[in-house]
């Protein structure tokens, strides 16, 4: 039975794609440039962030986080920036009478606008408001304390192997993979994939895959 759903956002429910634009923007470097070293550095098994590093030695993100705020020109996204199936597939699985929830590694300027964006959540739980981030067991401890259900019952939804799913994995939940952005079209590991509850293309396949799975419990 699964009683809670989870999602990753970057990439999950958001695309990103405009916002590493505008960091290749702001590191003044083509952006077709800077997408190529980012798929370089996943395909490494690197943290992501090692792409700035490429450009501009010693860069500090939350510094230069800030600095992109004081010139008027912070991180942002807004509801054209998440995936056409993102807020369906949300409602959908608050119909079916499953919890849903959002937790992933973000800011709490993120957070703040996720909320405004008035999504058909439950829960709103970022690696910044709860000081745990991925893929740290505590941050899947964390998101089982707020399913209050056991950690078998909560569905956890990403598009990475490496911070989504296999941690989820390792701490007992149930996990369905989303082939999309960077890392799922870069990262392969069949021995992590293979035991996902579902692979996904596409969020719009969840709610019935849940509503399915929860039959025979019903």
């Amino acid at each position: 039975m699964i009683s809670s759903v989870f999602f990753d956002v970057g990439e999950t429910i958001v695309d990103e794609s405009r916002e590493y634009g505008t960091w290749a923007d702001w590191l003044g470097v083509p952006r077709h440039t800077f997408s190529a070293v980012f798929g370089a550095v996943i395909a490494r098994g690197l943290d992501y962030r090692e792409t700035f590093q490429v450009f501009r030695p010693g860069f500090d993100l939350a510094e230069e986080r800030q600095r992109r705020a004081d010139a008027g020109q912070p991180e942002h996204f807004s509801e054209e920036n998440l995936y056409p199936d993102a807020r369906p597939c949300l409602a959908a699985l608050r119909e079916l009478g499953v919890q849903v929830g959002l937790a992933g590694n973000q800011t709490a300027r993120a957070e703040t606008i996720l909320r405004a964006l008035d999504l058909p959540v439950d829960v709103i739980g970022t690696s910044d408001g709860w000081n745990v981030e991925k893929p740290s067991a505590a941050f899947f401890d964390r998101v089982v304390a707020e399913a209050g259900c056991p950690a078998d019952q909560v569905l956890y939804v990403g598009d990475r192997l490496d911070n989504d799913i296999r941690p989820a994995q390792v701490a007992g939940l149930a996990t369905a993979l989303v082939r999309r952005g960077p890392w799922g079209h870069i990262l392969d590991d069949k021995t992590v994939s293979d035991r996902c509850l579902f692979n996904l293309d596409s969020l719009a396949e969840l709610p019935e895959l849940v509503r399915r799975h929860n039959e025979p419990a019903a």
